[in-house]
């Protein structure tokens, strides 16, 4: 009744009247406004949650490593990696006891993570192994590894995969390393009895000889790989006068160690790459093109074996490379480059390794003098004196075996780890790493 009382005051319209068309068109405005301002503050209301959700989000999952302190415009943290004064995986340690396990830093233009502890590295190789399994585009990967066909240079894809494959099966199989004992003891055999004839030729009043063991190890090594991989051998511990070919192969393999471990202004600040500061390039591509015309004497001198029908009794690596490859391309490479690159990558990355972790090993033992007394009496034990040591018996020197994972623990083979780049976002230690780190 309220209603209708209050209904009844109002003014009757009067639909004839021809103000009523005002009347209209006033109505249907406030209409439009009324629903325009419903919809846009609706369209706010969503856009802002969707937001404040989105940044929420972030918030959670973009937690950013920290970042070490003392970078410089455009160069980063270069010049506290390239002092003479420290070395540089003694200047990241000092860094990871002040910023943890994990921290970024930059090199020029590109932001670096740094892991400095087994757990991370697990969790960088295990977790995330896809994510981190790339390589980064590097100036030393680009000419020395053949445009980044060379096995450790290449990124993470399906070319990277089939010449894995190869490798597994062709040169590191237990049935291809089971043809090839016989050249790895032999090797041995060979390079000890050069040792004892050196020491008949130079032994002094007193018996006694003096021997660079680096260097008796790494032609060793050398020699070992070598026959497996090119069914070549150069070095000699009895014969001082080497053949050029062996000292032009021990230098560009050092040469090629060097250089790859270097890191070039045109990888930090790519816009000063047309500069060639250093002439870093110009070295790079000297040592390459030495390197490959190494490679293809190799490969020219197997398959003119091949095509005459000279059989060998055991097949070294670039034989089998060129039946498995056959003229096939793989990926972008013709079955040359990849041959050479994949037989190049074997043998520099095998020698180099292996002569720095014997090295030390050997050093280690001569300044513990129980530790080596103690693996002194398990080899008499285990093998006896009558005999030399092979392979079989490794499984049965556990006191040996623990020495050289000791080796390895304080001493690798490399102080940094090769640099990886991730080809994804992903989580690592509870801190966001995007794309490209």
């Amino acid at each position: 009744m309220h209603i209708c009382a209050q209904t009844e005051n109002y003014p009757r319209l009067n639909y004839s009247d021809p103000s009523f068309g005002h009347y209209k068109l006033a109505a249907m405005y406030f209409l439009l406004q009324y629903l325009n301002f419903t919809t846009v503050g609706v369209f706010a209301t969503l856009l802002l949650s969707y937001c404040l959700l989105l940044w929420r989000s972030r918030a959670v999952n973009s937690k950013i490593a920290p970042e070490a302190t003392a970078a410089w415009p455009i160069i980063g943290h270069l010049h506290l990696l390239g002092g003479s004064d420290q070395l540089p995986h003694i200047t990241l340690g000092n860094m990871a006891d002040k910023y943890g396990p994990v921290f970024t830093i930059r090199l020029g233009v590109h932001r670096a993570l740094v892991v400095s502890s087994w757990e991370m590295a697990k969790e960088c190789l295990t977790t995330n192994d896809q994510a981190a399994s790339s390589r980064p585009e590097l100036l030393a990967s680009k000419h020395l590894g053949y445009n980044y066909a060379m096995f450790g240079f290449s990124p993470y894809g399906s070319y990277w995969r089939e010449v894995r494959k190869i490798i597994s099966l062709e040169l590191l199989s237990n049935r291809r390393l089971e043809l090839l004992k016989d050249v790895r003891a032999s090797e041995v055999v060979t390079s000890i009895k050069e040792l004892y004839e050196l020491w008949e030729e130079k032994k002094n009043e007193s018996g006694l000889v003096s021997v660079e063991m680096k260097q008796w190890f790494g032609d060793l090594t050398l020699n070992v790989i070598l026959r497996m991989v090119a069914g070549k051998r150069y070095f000699s511990a009895s014969d001082a006068s080497e053949n050029k070919q062996a000292q032009r192969c021990r230098r560009v393999f050092r040469e090629f160690c060097h250089l790859s471990g270097l890191f070039a202004v045109a990888d930090a600040i790519p816009f000063l790459g047309w500069l060639d500061l250093g002439r870093h390039e110009k070295t790079l591509k000297k040592t390459a093109k030495e390197m490959d015309s190494i490679a293809q004497e190799w490969l020219e001198e197997h398959r003119r074996r091949k095509d005459s029908g000279e059989v060998n009794s055991t097949q070294d690596f670039m034989d089998v490379m060129l039946s498995v490859l056959d003229g096939k391309n793989l990926g972008d490479y013709d079955a040359d480059t990849v041959n050479k690159a994949t037989c190049l990558a074997l043998i520099v990355g095998g020698s180099d390794t292996t002569v720095v972790t014997l090295t030390w090993a050997l050093s280690l033992l001569l300044n513990n003098r129980d530790t080596l007394k103690k693996a002194q009496e398990e080899l008499d034990i285990q093998v006896g004196k009558e005999r030399l040591v092979n392979e079989q018996d490794i499984s049965k020197l556990v006191y040996t075996q623990a020495i050289v994972k000791e080796t390895l623990r304080l001493y690798p083979p490399a102080a940094l780890g090769g640099p990886r780049q991730f080809t994804e976002d992903c989580t690592l230690g509870g801190y966001h790493v995007s794309k490209g780190t």
